[in-house]
């Protein structure tokens, strides 16, 4: 079988990886200032970034549309046995509605739902690369993939609340609070949604070695496979920290690092550290 896998720009995997398991991206809009631009094509986080250190308004995210997932399964549909489209959660874009109604026009396409975001969404794309690499049917992988996703942890550690701020998801006093307290927020997502889970004090390269190691402890039955950390810009000994953490824990056959499109940047900021991996 030639099973071709595509995902949406958020999945936010290594260009490495990517080109390894020729997984092919979709870009969402990013809407800065009301002019739209595509997701690591047009616009990258650090023109976000740029675009609000300088007073600009927090920019935002539109899902790729019906004809743009139309066009792609178009595409790729007569060229192979079956095409995996893995999208970002449906409880946070509209990405896994518009791909579905695209889809029913075509037989062969299976559309998954990751229930994640970023680099977790990646490893829900790996795993159908993998399984394609094994033989098996459309049919068979996306079955497969959506029993996968409950298995995905997937959680955030924000330096400051700045852009939650700005984006309505917190208010100034919160906000401002946390950061004279130096409260790290940790956001996990469970069940396809996204919610505050702890709050870790201190540096932000201690509360990430701490954080790391608590859901290392938490989850021993993680894949002796790969680690992800993924990150917009965040401070670099924060991330040297994180990565070191993980790779003295030995249960990991890779970790990687990987740089968030403008989803995560547009919602949380540079200074944003992920860590990902899969459970048995």
């Amino acid at each position: 079988m030639s099973v071709k896998i595509i995902a949406d720009s958020t999945c936010d995997l290594p260009a490495d990886l990517l080109a390894q398991y020729d997984i092919t991206i979709l870009p969402l809009s990013i809407n800065r200032d009301g002019q739209f631009y595509k997701d690591g094509v047009e616009i990258t986080p650090q023109d976000i970034f740029a675009h609000v250190d300088a007073g600009g308004a927090l920019c935002s995210t539109a899902a790729v549309n019906i004809e743009e997932f139309t066009a792609c399964f178009a595409q790729y549909s007569g060229a192979y046995d079956a095409v995996i489209c893995v999208t970002i959660s449906a409880e946070m874009s509209s990405c896994y509605q518009n791909a579905c109604m695209a889809a029913a026009s075509f037989p062969n396409v299976y559309v998954v739902d990751s229930r994640n975001l970023s680099s977790a969404q990646g490893l829900i794309a790996l795993e159908a690369a993998r399984l394609a690499l094994q033989g098996l049917s459309g049919c068979e992988i996306a079955r497969i993939l959506n029993e996968e996703t409950g298995r995905v942890q997937s959680s955030f550690l924000l330096d400051r609340l700045d852009y939650m701020r700005k984006g309505g998801r917190c208010s100034a006093v919160a906000a401002l609070g946390a950061n004279l307290m130096h409260l790290k927020p940790c956001i996990a997502v469970k069940e396809g949604k996204m919610g505050v889970v702890k709050k870790y004090r201190g540096s932000f390269e201690h509360c990430m070695v701490q954080y790391t190691k608590e859901l290392l402890a938490q989850h021993p039955d993680s894949r002796n496979d790969i680690a992800i950390v993924v990150h917009p810009a965040a401070d670099r000994a924060a991330v040297e920290a994180t990565l070191r953490t993980l790779k003295e824990d030995g249960r990991f056959r890779a970790v990687y690092e990987a740089r968030t499109g403008c989803t995560v940047a547009c919602h949380c900021g540079a200074n944003t550290i992920g860590v990902m991996f899969m459970t048995d």
